[in-house]
């Protein structure tokens, strides 16, 4: 049986019960669903307090992993810069007048101070001057003793009866400059008249002698320069005090630069020579023309050294100067520019050891694993042996088939520790052994070639030279200027390796630049 509800005045009616009154029961439920209604309403509003409150705390977090990764990159950027603070020539490429001071206390541990006072050691052998030959001496003295130093009587004279002497003559040479003056040549020239026509003619001055200053002085201004490294103003003052000669600051600039065009010619043959050549050591660096960047680059053969200075270091540089195929042993660090050229023109290269010696150590200075510093050290110390073995070989205790057949062991054992470590979590240690693994051959070049050396000392000394004039004179202010510092440090250093006097051939070069005749050669005699 249905049952029927009076909604309007809340009566249920029910089959069997009667009807019953449920108005108590739908307040309550009502009362219920409001209060639901509020706790929903809260719950929902508690809902959106938490939901902003964790946007704030996402955002927040946002924040901070920025933050943090700000600060990160801050350290990173830091670390960086400690690196390249600490690093000197010793761990890096960077030459060593930019150490700073106590640099090498820093790097290597003090030595224990010695107990022995500074000097000559008792018992070691003694140097002294060797006496100049009689042909040399322009001046003797006899010194005759007149008392006899034992009973004071009087001794006899040279050519007196009676004299004699006993044992070798003491003789005690001092050496001493002449005075030091200028010699000065007075041309006078009288204007003959012709008893013909009655008109007078004067006698022209000797092409030499049409300067103001003579050839050995403009060679020696060029040698005080150059070699020396004195500043123009320093050659006039020494001219003027010492040597009594009023020169202006132009005249030296202009007999320096007429130095530089008295050696043109035999400067451009050493460079026509340079493809030549079975060896070369090259290098470069910085230089500046009028606050121009430029760079200077060296080559070191045999017998000669040449310099150039060039708007660029790069290899489109080295062919025009070495040609398109160099068949010799090009010698060098390695640098991008001689890497490149090898790529475009392949033949034999000779890396420097020292070079890579100073990147391990500063790899291994700066490695965060164990890895890396165990890969550091195991191919320095591969560096040792390969040096011990070719000292060896200088010294003629092993001859080249010894030190060919130790060698080959040693170049196994760097090409496998470098196979191992291409793929290492440390990036510096990762890109050493990928230079390892490339560059292996040109590493051991000086094993198999007579004349190769295992590093690029020769063109770093011959580089140091230049570099020393550039910090002293700050470059140059013209394109002449450079091209006359090239070709006079070409000159001296040439010289030095032939071991002829850097001052007469320059004296001599000038000498026939004002005559007109070609300068004396650089090449060596084949």
């Amino acid at each position: 049986m249905a049952r029927s509800v009076n909604i309007s005045k809340g009566v249920i009616q029910e089959p069997g019960d009667g009807t019953r009154n449920v108005r108590g029961s739908h307040a309550e439920l009502w009362r219920r669903l409001q209060r639901a209604e509020r706790e929903r309403d809260e719950l929902r509003r508690q809902n959106e307090h938490l939901q902003r409150q964790r946007e704030e705390a996402q955002k927040q977090a946002e924040d901070k992993d920025k933050t943090i990764a700000d600060q990160e990159k801050q350290i990173a950027d830091l670390e960086r810069q400690l690196a390249a603070y600490r690093k000197n020539s010793t761990n890096s490429s960077k030459p060593p007048s930019t150490d700073r001071p106590k640099a090498k206390q820093q790097c290597y541990p003090r030595r224990k101070k010695s107990k022995r006072k500074p000097g000559g050691q008792k018992g070691h052998p003694g140097k002294h001057r060797p006496p100049a030959p009689p042909e040399r001496v322009d001046q003797t003295v006899v010194l005759e003793a007149k008392a006899c130093q034992h009973c004071g009587n009087d001794l006899p004279k040279p050519g007196d009866p009676g004299y004699q002497t006993e044992g070798e003559v003491q003789r005690h040479q001092v050496t001493e400059l002449p005075p030091l003056r200028a010699h000065i040549t007075e041309y006078e020239c009288p204007r003959v008249v012709c008893p013909c026509c009655q008109k007078g003619t004067r006698a022209q001055l000797p092409k030499e002698a049409q300067s103001d200053y003579g050839h050995r002085l403009a060679a020696l201004v060029a040698f005080w320069t150059v070699t020396c490294r004195m500043p123009r103003r320093v050659v006039e003052s020494v001219l003027e005090l010492v040597l009594e000669i009023p020169i202006s600051l132009g005249s030296t600039q202009k007999l320096w630069e007429e130095a530089g065009d008295a050696v043109e010619a035999p400067c451009q043959q050493l460079e026509q020579q340079l493809h030549r050549e079975a060896v070369l050591n090259v290098d470069g660096s910085g230089w500046f023309t009028n606050g121009m960047r430029r760079c200077i680059l060296v080559f070191v053969a045999a017998k000669f050294v040449c310099y150039r200075v060039v708007e660029s270091n790069n290899w489109e540089v080295l062919v025009s100067l070495l040609g398109a195929a160099f068949a010799g042993v090009l010698c060098s660090d390695r640098g991008s520019e001689y890497r490149k050229y090898r790529r475009k023109h392949p033949g034999l290269i000779q890396y420097c050891w020292s070079h890579l010696k100073r990147n391990i150590q500063g790899v291994l200075d700066f490695a965060t694993t164990e890895e890396g510093k165990h890969f550091c050290r195991d191919t320095l110390a591969i560096y040792a042996r390969v040096f011990r073995l070719w000292h060896q070989f200088r010294r003629n205790v092993i001859d080249r088939p010894q030190l060919m057949e130790k060698v080959i062991r040693l170049e196994k054992k760097l090409f496998s520790l470098a196979e191992r470590h291409l793929d290492s979590a440390e990036s510096e240690v990762r890109t050493l052994a990928q230079a390892l693994f490339v560059n292996l051959e040109h590493l051991f070049t000086f094993v198999y070639r007579e004349g190769v050396e295992p590093t690029n000392n020769w063109a770093e000394r011959a580089l140091r030279i230049a570099v020393q004039w550039r910090k002293v004179m700050f470059g140059n202010r013209s394109v002449r200027g450079e091209v006359t510092v090239a070709r006079l440090l070409t000159v001296t250093q040439s010289c030095l390796r032939q071991k002829r006097s850097t001052l007469d051939y320059l004296a001599e070069a000038i000498r026939c630049h004002r005559r007109g005749e070609p300068a004396p050669s650089l090449l060596p005699p084949q």
